[in-house]
């Protein structure tokens, strides 16, 4: 790409180019340029980057540039735009990239995701808005009630659409596409452009345009690769030395409970870490990501829930506590790291039970990783992960104070600390096996053993908490859930703050709450 390409070039308005200036992004990046005059022209696109490429920018522009232009207008329940994405947490990072510029071309954005209460999102739609971006589950539950209509959708977007597939949400995704208009424009990005993805192109995409900026299998030029063979008693202290040094990392881990162990056992052990995995509730998931964001907590420890379409600045070291079990799964979580041009490391840790499983996954993976066996002490440790270790206290939950979590959250309850918590909250709450005193009240659950109380429905129970009878009660109204912050959040009210090492032991990420699964 010629280094004087600009997005003005590209046929991208000045009140975008002034924001993304703002945002310190004036560079296109090759799949941005690749695709850009195609899209903003009106053309189908069919586009493929790895993952941390800027593919989000290189639809969410050509996207609302388009729509400032048509001169179409909102209604109700029937938006202009609809951006598909196979994970709430890739859903709300798509929007929120989105909102300045959209309210700088004046267009308005509705979220549309499981795992909350439903009405906020219906009241949105109902009062209109130009562009959905959504689940495919929690849509077609809307649109099967009534709520959505997508018979004005002048542009439809699939993202991550190989991953939709792995995640079996094509038959919903091919039902959804029917009910846009077939004259409407259809942009898909993914990282491979495999069989499935195929059967969407020719069914849905009109004389698409492809553009590969980069190779499926390319490894980025400034990520290293290391493999860290280790035996089993060396396995944890390794891992906990590399992220007790300075600067964001991300581990992954096969299982959900491995990934709740572990974070578990690194704040045991003084490191801040919070968990994402599927069996949070979107409370939950949306108060970690939220301590990851803002340094909080240093480590995030994830199945490859995350390895798709999250992007956290600045993250300098990704590490395979379980290697994935394939090459696909490898390169996406290892793009966590070394994003827009950045350096990175990513390390993969063997047992010697895994000799073999890891050589297959790199060879497949297209990469040659320094292999080096280790044990703690190792200088390669402080080298891969430079600056002193510190390990002066894990996230820890503690009593929120009396009327906090007064932000609405859909789907109400959770493992409540001490103290009054009155989150609004709608549905079956449930909550209990905190530590501490007090309740917490709204449509979801009291901690403790005292009073749940709230106004309306929704049945909540109140367990007993570790800390002995509860005293007094909060109490909490109204239904559903709203933005608080920029997101959406359910479940209990709750404070983390760092303690000494070592007293993490009541610690859990993740609350419960009676809301439906993620989709």
């Amino acid at each position: 790409m010629s280094t004087d390409t600009t997005f003005a070039a590209l046929g991208v308005p000045a009140r975008l180019v002034d924001i993304l200036d703002g945002l310190g992004i004036t560079t296109p990046t090759p799949i941005q340029a690749a695709t850009l005059p195609d899209s903003v022209a009106g053309r189908d696109v069919l586009g493929r980057g790895r993952t941390g490429s800027g593919k989000t920018y290189a639809f969410l522009l050509p996207l609302l540039t388009r729509l400032s232009q048509s001169g179409g207008r909102r209604q109700a329940r029937r938006p202009r735009a609809l951006i598909l994405a196979p994970t709430r947490e890739l859903v709300t990072q798509i929007d929120t990239a989105m909102a300045p510029l959209a309210k700088a071309l004046g267009l308005t954005s509705q979220t549309i995701f499981g795992g909350v209460g439903q009405n906020p999102q219906v009241q949105g739609l109902r009062a209109g808005v130009d562009v959905i971006v959504a689940c495919p589950g929690r849509l077609e539950d809307l649109m099967q009630q009534g709520h959505v209509f997508l018979d004005a959708v002048e542009i439809t977007i699939l993202d991550e659409a190989d991953h939709m597939a792995d995640l079996g949400f094509l038959p919903g995704v091919r039902r959804i596409m029917e009910k846009t208009p077939r004259d409407s424009q259809r942009l898909l990005f993914s990282a491979t452009l495999d069989g499935a993805i195929n059967v969407l192109v020719k069914r849905f995409l009109t004389d698409p345009v492809t553009h590969e900026a980069d190779s499926a299998q390319s490894p980025v030029s400034t990520m290293s690769h290391h493999v860290l063979h280790v035996d089993n008693g060396s396995h944890l202290p390794v891992i906990l030395d590399l992220t007790a040094a300075p600067g964001r990392k991300v581990v992954f881990t096969r299982t959900k409970h491995r990934a709740k162990k572990l974070a578990k056992q690194l704040n045991a052990s003084g490191v801040p870490a919070v968990e994402l995995h599927g069996n949070l509730s979107q409370g939950a998931r949306t108060r970690n990501m939220d301590d990851f964001h803002s340094g909080r907590a240093q480590t995030l420890v994830a199945t490859d829930i995350a390895a798709r379409g999250i992007h956290v600045d600045d993250v300098a070291l990704v590490i395979h506590a379980d290697p994935p079990v394939e090459h696909k799964a490898y390169l996406h979580r290892s793009g966590r790291t070394a994003r827009a041009g950045n350096d990175g490391t990513v390390v993969t840790m063997m047992l010697d039970e895994q000799v073999r499983d890891v050589r297959d996954l790199t060879r497949k993976a297209g990469i040659k990783p320094t292999t080096t066996r280790v044990q703690l002490g190792h200088p390669l440790l402080t080298e891969l992960a430079p600056g002193d270790r510190s390990y002066a206290g894990g996230l820890v939950r503690e009593e929120a104070p009396a009327g906090a979590g007064g932000g609405r959250g859909g789907n109400g309850g959770g493992n409540g600390g001490g103290g009054a918590a009155g989150g609004r909250g709608r549905g079956r709450g449930r909550s209990g096996g905190a530590a501490g005193a007090g309740a917490a009240g709204g449509r979801g659950a009291g901690a403790g053993a005292g009073r749940a109380g709230g106004r309306g429905s929704g049945r909540g129970r109140a367990g007993q908490g570790a800390g002995g009878q509860s005293a007094g009660s909060a109490s909490g109204s109204s239904q559903g859930g709203a933005r608080s912050g920029g997101a959406r959040r359910g479940g209990s009210a709750t404070v983390y703050s760092t303690s000494s090492g070592g007293s993490a032991a009541s610690f859990s990420a993740g609350t419960r709450a009676g809301g439906r699964r993620s989709r």
